[in-house]
């Protein structure tokens, strides 16, 4: 059942049959996955600084304009609305965030929970600063990856996060802001900044300067019903290793936007974000960030401070994840950083995240390529998709080298 929708850059293979071999390589191995049912539905793009140099996409009803909810994969997306503000001089990447949220105002600190499971808690000893925010510094965690925060959760009531109910920002801290790296909601509490500073809801905000600028018009908080019917099915991966179709949808009547993770989007949409990035803030004729907005934006932001491998939780939710294991990894505003070579083929210094779905991306500034990778499965980085992405990285390395 698998096809190719091979709206693929054509003219870039036979303008340059040595592109070809290897994005071939690329090809059979997606749909050999596909049809051995390894992985579901499952798209890959890649364009280098002239253009997309790759489109594969394999499944049944798959294509490039399939819609996926990308979760996590929304944080560079409002890390890139937060230093659209930060370069007209209404935020500042220090600035205590209290004054501007008062709720942030006095952070408390998780000690631990009573005799009677009670938590027990304490003021922080500093404020929470933006870029505490934009960095997974603040001490802020999720419950996926987080123990403490998993009995919290179940002690007092407090929501998930992806259920966008207000109540999940009565989150303490895990630690004191600065003391270390830790994945957590923190971009939602950079949604709400955006929000509070530009005076419209992040749904409005993106469209009208990202999304609208970029092309991007299959992205949003809220699908409608012809979006909907592109959307690609979600699975789960069960214990013998076999998909089971399942259920889902962000709340479409959610009490905040998540700037954390909520985004559905297309893999062509989502490119065209990546390419205004590896363009230094301009594509599609729009300069929706300064250059040397981009430059901070891919420096190391958390100092002598390590990204550190998310250990589960939640299993039906995620498997441990880290994108390089045993590499020293930073991070920037907002994504993660390899400080060594990676083992397909990308540059030191380049930037990566993922999102909960087994959603995936890359930009090479250095080697100047960017890709996505993009399927609809749980729980997170699941083994199979991620030799795929290994596969379709080396692929392309070779293919543009």
């Amino acid at each position: 059942m698998a096809k190719i929708a091979v709206g693929r850059a054509e003219a870039a293979g036979a303008a340059d049959p040595a592109l070809s071999p290897a994005l071939g390589n690329v090809d059979q191995a997606l749909r050999q996955a596909v049809n051995a049912r390894t992985v579901p539905g499952v798209v890959a793009i890649a364009a280098n600084d002239k253009g997309i140099v790759y489109e594969g996409a394999f499944g049944p009803s798959i294509t490039a304009d399939s819609i996926f909810w990308i979760a996590s994969m929304t944080k560079a997306i409002t890390g890139a609305a937060c230093m659209q503000l930060v370069e007209q001089g209404k935020l500042e990447l220090d600035q205590p965030m209290g004054k501007l949220i008062p709720q942030l105002e006095e952070p408390r600190v998780l000690e631990g929970f009573d005799a009677s499971g009670a938590p027990k808690l304490r003021p922080a000893k500093r404020a929470i600063t933006l870029r505490h925010l934009l960095t997974h510094t603040a001490g802020f965690t999720y419950s996926i990856w987080s123990e403490p925060m998993t009995q919290y959760e179940k002690v007092t009531g407090t929501p998930f996060v992806g259920e966008c109910r207000n109540a999940s920002f009565n989150a303490p801290l895990m630690f004191d802001p600065g003391d270390r790296w830790e994945y957590g909601i923190n971009m939602d509490w950079v949604g709400k900044a955006v929000e509070a500073v530009s005076d419209q809801s992040l749904e409005v905000y993106f469209k009208e300067k990202i999304f609208t600028p970029l092309g991007m018009t299959d992205t949003g908080f809220l699908i409608s019903s012809s979006q909907k019917a592109r959307v690609a099915p979600m699975f789960s991966r069960e214990g013998d290793g076999s998909l089971k179709p399942m259920d889902f949808e962000m709340p479409q009547r959610p009490e905040f936007f998540m700037g954390g993770g909520a985004l559905f989007s297309t893999p062509r949409n989502y490119m065209a974000f990546l390419q205004m990035l590896l363009h230094e803030g301009r594509f599609n004729g729009a300069q929706v960030l300064k250059p040397e907005t981009v430059a901070v934006m891919r420096q190391n932001h958390i100092g002598d401070l390590n990204v550190v491998t998310l250990k589960t939780v939640h299993p039906e939710s995620s498997n441990d994840a880290n994108l390089f294991p045993g590499m020293t990894q930073k991070w920037g505003l907002s994504f993660d950083i390899n400080t060594e070579p990676g083992p397909a083929g990308r540059s030191a210094g380049s930037l990566a995240w993922a999102g909960l779905f087994n959603t995936y991306f890359w930009l090479d500034p250095n080697k100047r390529v960017t890709g996505t990778i993009m399927t609809q499965l749980l729980p997170f980085a699941d083994d199979q998709v991620l030799k795929l992405f290994a596969k379709f990285e080396s692929g392309l390395y070779a293919a543009v080298a």
